[in-house]
């Protein structure tokens, strides 16, 4: 059963669909590997063991009295632990909402029980979604060498999907944080457009960058996920009225004639010369594709939203925990204190200035997006650092840190598709990121498929 569990989602559900393989089994073998793999990694904070298993033998049954099967029908799937589930626990990585019980579920976790998916648990993540863990909890270790990042804050959730902890889970990303822990632990990850998935009953961030997307071991299982997560909601006043395309059908659509931009500045300043090898190699394989590589210049504005994306997000933050902060200040860990005292303390003029410089960039890089059809960039302008070093970088919100390739799409709202493309000589996981244009997540899914198909990357963790 180990070698199941790193089969790709779609054909697992596939498998249970025909009758082939029962959902039990399959959960069954999950929350055995949980069981063995996870008091070492810590991915997950809480895991719906018995929950779980209900679940799974209800699917069979409706399976087996011809009921309609969803697109995740029977499948083990992670939820970040700020995401809402009905009567459970939500704690957002932090220790003043240990005790939160959820009243209602989440959007994202409805539409995912209404698609046939069982959820396995619910993964770890940095405080508040912020830069590092609550200093009482233990952060989860990377699957790939314990002695390196896993990213943030969507650790959890890397980790997991990673090591065969489930077929996939869910993350979110407001200054990359699906971004760096699939760069991270050498999964797929998707930033979708900024309002395309409804972030009702998800704990912010910050409410203006927040994003909520899938992170899987393919790009076709990304693509079945989203497909399930998108849509409509409202009970987010930031949810988008944008059909939601059949992304699964245009997998196999021809890239040939297809651009990808690239602006070599903006991906060898100050990067790692392994990552601009990963950005080189991805180009030549796209153009053997018939693909156009095209260079261009990022907006310069871009530069400014990096270096001052703290004072966004943490003028947000401070809103999102007045409930909280200052009244109990002394159960939180000083990262996150130090977020939230920059954002009360923050320039109101500072804050507005960064909304018009956003508004400016979003329609700048509009423009350029209508020259070519997707951004070839890092994900980050390293491997996975050594993660005493990023916990030193991360205590300073003041600091951009490595927020170069991520913070700018955040701001703008563009879709991103993050996906390893091999191992570094040192079996770090490599990655590229495509950025697309808004609601284009679909030639994300088609550029990020050939290129998957090309590289052949099919390597896991050695567990």
């Amino acid at each position: 059963m180990s070698a199941l569990l790193y089969r790709s989602l779609a054909s697992v559900c596939a498998r249970i669909r025909s009758g082939e393989l029962r959902s039990e089994d399959v959960v069954r073998a999950q929350l055995e590997r949980i069981s063995n793999l996870n008091p070492s990694l810590h991915a997950y904070v809480q895991v719906l063991a018995d929950s779980a298993m209900d679940r799974a033998a209800a699917l069979d049954r409706a399976r087996q009295n011809g009921e309609p099967l969803g697109p995740l029908h029977g499948v083990p799937i992670a939820l970040k632990d700020l995401i809402n589930v009905r009567g459970l626990p939500t704690a957002s990585g932090t220790r003043v909402m240990a005790d939160f019980i959820a009243a209602e579920s989440a959007t994202v976790a409805d539409r995912l029980m209404a698609a046939g998916a069982v959820i396995v648990g619910k993964t770890q993540l940095t405080e508040g979604a912020y830069g590092v863990h609550h200093p009482d909890i233990q952060a989860p270790l990377n699957p790939w060498s314990s002695k390196h990042w896993t990213g943030v804050s969507s650790s959890g959730s890397g980790v997991a999907v990673a090591a065969g902890l489930c077929f996939g889970a869910l993350g979110s990303d407001t200054g990359g944080s699906i971004r760096f822990p699939s760069a991270s632990c050498g999964t797929v990850g998707v930033k979708p457009t900024y309002g395309r998935v409804s972030r009702h009953g998800v704990f912010p961030l910050a409410e203006s960058l927040d994003h909520i997307g899938p992170m899987t071991r393919s790009v076709a299982d990304a693509a079945r996920l989203l497909q399930v997560m998108a849509g409509h909601d409202p009970r987010d006043p930031t949810s988008l009225h944008a059909p939601v395309p059949d992304w699964t059908s245009e997998l196999d659509t021809p890239v040939r004639g297809l651009t990808v931009g690239i602006d070599w500045q903006y991906v060898s300043r100050g990067v790692e010369p392994v990552v601009v090898g990963g950005i080189e190699r991805s180009a030549k394989l796209l153009a053997e594709l018939g693909v156009e590589i095209s260079e261009v210049s990022l907006p310069e504005r871009h530069r400014e939203l990096v270096d001052q994306w703290g004072i966004t997000c943490a003028v947000e933050c401070a809103r999102a925990h007045r409930d909280y902060y200052p009244s109990r200040a002394d159960e939180y860990g000083p990262v996150l204190a130090e977020l939230i005292e920059l954002g009360l303390d923050a320039p109101s003029g500072a804050y507005e200035r960064l909304e018009r410089e956003r508004l400016a960039f979003r329609r700048e890089l509009d423009a350029l997006l209508t020259q070519v059809d997707v951004l070839l960039c890092p994900n980050m302008p390293y491997l996975a650092p050594l993660a005493d070093r990023v916990l030193e970088l991360s205590a300073d919100p003041k600091r951009a840190g490595g927020l170069t390739f991520t913070a700018p799409f955040d701001y703008s709202g563009h879709p991103t598709l993050s996906l390893p493309i091999g191992l570094s000589p040192e079996r770090l996981p490599l990655s590229i990121q495509l950025v697309g244009p808004r609601l284009g997540e679909g030639l994300l899914f088609r550029v990020g498929s050939a290129l998957e198909a090309a590289v052949g990357f099919s390597e896991h963790p050695l567990l």
